[in-house]
């Protein structure tokens, strides 16, 4: 995490140093949708299978121009980060009265739908290129860092509770089946998730000149979590954020 800190930090440096050497200095704000997924390593079944949901991102950002093609952005951005999961999968909360019948160590399964909502605010700074006359294209790329806000499981759905990932083994008292249990819960799990999270984030983008020095920018990056996001990765597996971020916004331009 030292390592993550120092290049961020760097990078900082980088925009603060630039600033005040730069020809313009751009600021503007954006909005748009995050299409995030919790990436997983790793043979733990309960971080495994989580496939992508919608979000929304919304943010403030900086563009100090070093160069008419180079120059350092820093923003900060509200990011729905997170995924979804939907079938047979491992119960995380077993009922006590359940779990003092079983085994220790016992893992149960249940038909239903399972979504991790996890909302940042991310902080990248990314070395930026452009170029163009009227129509501007650019790439970027550079860290970030992100803070937790939220995070919230949620579940749907009623199921039987099983002994087997395949469902072949209701679990009874008897001989008999139990009845379907209820998995309808938004659960806090803010305490099980690292309130940090580094990563690299890069994209594409076009700007469109309007009203003298402002500019329509429609933007397109992606974004990769270096450090697991789980603060016990040995009983909740080890998953990273990733994620598609599609904004549009408007900047204004302040010469020097």
């Amino acid at each position: 995490m030292k390592k993550y800190i120092s290049i961020l930090l760097i990078c900082s440096w980088i925009f603060l140093t630039g600033s005040l050497f730069s020809q313009t200095i751009s600021a503007g704000v954006n909005a748009g949708i995050s299409i995030p997924q919790l990436k997983s390593s790793g043979d733990n079944e309960i971080s495994k299978d989580y496939s992508s949901r919608l979000a929304a991102t919304f943010g403030l950002f900086a563009d100090a121009g070093i160069t008419q093609q180079f120059s350092v952005k820093v923003a900060v951005n509200y990011a729905g980060q997170g995924g979804k999961r939907q079938g047979m999968q491992p119960v995380i909360a077993i009922p006590p009265a359940l779990s003092q019948m079983l085994p220790p160590g016992t893992m149960l399964y249940a038909n239903f739908k399972n979504e991790s909502v996890l909302n940042y605010l991310e902080m990248p700074v990314t070395a930026k290129f452009t170029w163009g006359d009227i129509l501007k294209y650019y790439i970027n790329a550079g860290p970030y860092a992100g803070i937790l806000l939220s995070a919230t499981q949620k579940t749907e759905g009623a199921s039987q509770l099983y002994l087997d990932k395949k469902g072949m083994q209701p679990l009874g008292i008897q001989g008999q089946p139990l009845p379907a249990q209820s998995f309808k819960a938004d659960t806090d799990i803010k305490k099980d998730i690292n309130t940090i999270n580094f990563g690299f984030t890069g994209g594409i983008g076009l700007a469109y000149p309007v009203g003298g020095a402002g500019e329509i920018i429609l933007d397109a990056r992606g974004a990769y979590g270096l450090t697991p996001i789980q603060k016990d990765t040995k009983a909740n597996g080890k998953s990273r954020t990733g994620g598609l971020f599609l904004t549009l916004g408007y900047a204004y331009t302040f010469q020097r």
